[in-house]
């Protein structure tokens, strides 16, 4: 981008501020990007005149038997998803010993013409179609009584020799749990209110647990909780670390799968549904990042044990020196992360937990090996796309954001005692009495007060020039006991109107950890969607490649476009696009793929350089209509003044800036100064 349009970037920016409309980053009434299902059934119809006790008498035993509970939400009424893997379900003609118990719900509209809204709804799928059996006063698919009730009438009506589980919904892990009901303010069921309602209806026994699978298509429920959770309701937990995509499950392939040998057991159909789900992903191009896996619950007692470990040496190492709180935290920096963990996706706070052992091999050498071992034993089938490789089958938490509250409902709802105090510890520096308790079990008495970013004085942290025109922060051997990441902010800077404008924050500088000195490698580009420059924030830093999310407008609407950059190729893909994390913690699971005439709205932050304690405030710059030609891809920034900060970070939150760097390019030639200069 050259100079003349950077100028008449920031004009726009400015009439905006000037117009008082820079909050103004909704969508207003534009259509939504989302499409109404336009599949139709072509196996069987639905018959609702038949009696339950009409479907259920039977001469033959069932062999399987899955109660599907389907909350729509918007999943259903914006996009027609849960209508979708419906009829493709009804693709597979099933034989007599299989059943398919479906309830739904949850949703303000339903895209097919046989479920109703107004009602808790169930239909029976087997050989004779789908069946249409009660209806229930509309309630909560987010709450127990929904569940328990469900349950018993499967259980009371479609008893079998083999059951799957099958919960369909967003997912928000740990902590958010599953089936977010859009009809009563997003309320979802979290892992206790779910383990509650199956001890309401079953004797649960980690021996002999009543359902043979417990499957999630959902985002985000592959974590070590809740394979816990589930460890005496279900021989198996099926299930997603990283989100999913709307296509989700592949139900044609699986269930015609098992309709040609419904004899088969619950580790084949797992096996089988990860495979379809993969091949129907490959199909339609949604196969990037995805997960799925297939854990054995009665071996989950070997991974809590290892994990307990991992999290006792990791607090034990805390107690000792706090600052491993900042050596841990730039292992899981660099760990591979679900769902989003920056402020523009929001947190989910989850990363996989063999990968995480496996770079911690150095800081805790003792139980890393163990964790990856226990997995190894535990995770019995898994599958993941080409930029998910890392992923080793379970997720555990880790808080990026240092959010208390975030954290307490993770010490609520997870396991792994060690990890609970490690992160109270390391969150707030202080322990509970029980807290203390367990480390005095461990022998160590007391703990000490933490070093973090808040206490260092290190905000506008003065900066040098070096010999080669580099800007340099020297913090001195104490940013690795302080800091558990390191980043750079840029912003174009227009003197003349009094304004400056992030382009968004990576980790493109050079950093030495043991001498505490950082450089910055400004190379006078940034990334760009056919030429118009975007806001980049880094999402992931692997080895392989990075992820970055692009905050922008779809057809109005908010969204983050999901950007790779792989290391091999050097260059950039647009994988998709995904909507933030919602207020209830819920990941999208609609991965959207951009298509020919949509309208991309780039989203930037503004603020006047001369308005002291002024917050940046999102603005809508360039409208790109997209076609298929059209590239992500790094371009020279051009002529102009721009200004770099280094983003110091801790385990607690904190952020810190440097003073500024400037660069002013001119005919290629980048002239470096330190400070604000005018």
């Amino acid at each position: 981008m050259r100079k003349n349009k950077l100028y008449i970037l920031l004009a726009i920016v400015l009439i905006m501020v000037m117009m008082s409309s820079l909050a103004a980053c909704g969508g207003g009434e534009e259509e939504s990007i989302e499409t109404t299902a336009q599949v139709t059934p072509t196996a069987t119809v639905i018959d609702s005149t038949k009696t339950i006790a009409e479907v259920v008498e039977t001469t033959y035993d069932t062999e399987w038997a899955i109660y599907w509970y389907l909350c729509g939400s918007d999943l259903e009424s914006g996009g027609g998803s849960g209508s979708i893997d419906i009829y493709e379900l009804m693709e597979a003609p099933l034989p007599e010993n299989v059943k398919i118990i479906i309830q739904t719900g949850g949703s303000s509209a339903w895209q097919n013409d046989f479920v109703d809204p107004n009602f808790i709804e169930r239909f029976v799928y087997d050989s004779t179609g789908l069946t249409k059996v009660e209806q229930q006063p509309l309630t909560s698919m987010g709450d127990e009584a929904t569940l328990s009730s469900f349950l018993t009438f499967a259980k009371t009506n479609y008893p079998a020799n083999k059951t799957m589980f099958l919960f369909w919904n967003h997912g928000g892990g740990t902590v958010n749990g599953a089936a977010s009901d859009e009809l009563f303010g997003g309320d979802a069921l979290d892992l206790q209110e779910m383990h509650n309602a199956f001890q309401a209806n079953y004797e649960l026994t980690a021996e002999n647990p009543p359902f043979d699978i417990i499957g999630f298509d959902t985002c985000l429920m592959a974590t070590v909780d809740v394979a816990a959770t589930f460890s005496d309701i279900g021989s198996y937990l099926l299930a997603s670390q990283e989100t999913e995509p709307s296509n989700g499950w592949n139900y044609t392939d699986w269930a015609a799968a098992l309709a040609a040998n419904p004899v088969m057991e619950a580790k084949e159909l797992g096996t089988i549904i990860c495979d379809t789900y993969q091949s129907g992903c490959e199909l339609v191009g949604t196969q990037d990042n995805i997960t799925l896996s297939l854990t054995n619950l009665s071996k989950i007692s070997s991974i809590l044990a290892a994990y307990e470990d991992f999290g006792k040496e990791a607090l034990a190492n805390a107690c000792i020196d706090p600052s491993f709180f900042s050596y841990f935290g730039r292992v899981a920096t660099v760990t591979e992360n679900y769902g989003g963990n920056t402020k523009e996706q929001g947190f989910t706070n989850m990363v996989d937990l063999g990968h995480l052992a496996r770079q911690s091999a150095e800081l805790l050498p003792t139980t890393s090996n163990n964790v990856l071992t226990a997995l190894e034993d535990c995770v019995e089938y898994k599958v993941s796309g080409p930029y998910r490789q890392e992923a080793t089958g379970l997720s555990c938490y880790y808080s990026f954001n240092g959010d208390v509250d975030d954290y307490m409902g993770y010490a609520t709802l997870g396991v792994g005692e060690a990890f609970k105090y490690y992160y109270a510890y390391g969150l707030t520096g202080e322990l509970t009495d029980d807290g203390m308790k367990y480390i005095s079990e461990m022998n160590y008495e007391t703990i000490q007060p933490l070093e973090t970013l808040e206490t260092q004085g290190w905000e506008n942290h003065p900066l040098d020039v070096d010999s080669e025109g580099a800007a340099t922060l020297t913090l001195g051997e104490n940013a690795a006991n302080i800091l558990s990441g390191m980043y750079i902010q840029l912003y174009y800077v227009d003197i003349e109107q009094d304004l400056m404008l992030l382009l968004g924050s990576d980790n493109d500088l050079i950093g030495d950890w043991e001498t505490g000195v950082f450089k910055d490698n400004f190379r006078g580009v940034w990334g760009s969607i056919n030429g118009n420059l975007v806001n980049m924030e880094l999402s992931y830093e692997g080895e392989d490649y990075n992820l970055y999310a692009v905050p922008v407008l779809i057809n109005g609407e908010d969204y983050n476009l999901i950007v790779i950059y792989d290391y091999e190729t050097a260059t950039y893909t647009i994988q998709g696009a995904r909507k933030p994390v919602n207020e209830s913690g819920m990941a999208d699971k609609n991965l959207y793929y951009l298509v020919e005439g949509d309208v991309i709205t780039t989203i930037h932050y503004a603020m006047s350089i001369s308005g002291e304690g002024e917050e940046l405030t999102p603005v809508e710059v360039d409208e790109i209509l997209w076609d298929n030609n059209m590239t992500f891809e790094e371009i020279e920034l051009g002529d102009g003044v721009f200004m770099q900060m280094f983003e110091m970070r801790d385990m607690q939150g904190y952020s810190a800036y440097s003073d500024v760097i400037m660069f002013e390019t001119v005919d290629g030639v980048i002239t470096t100064t330190v400070g604000f200069t005018e």
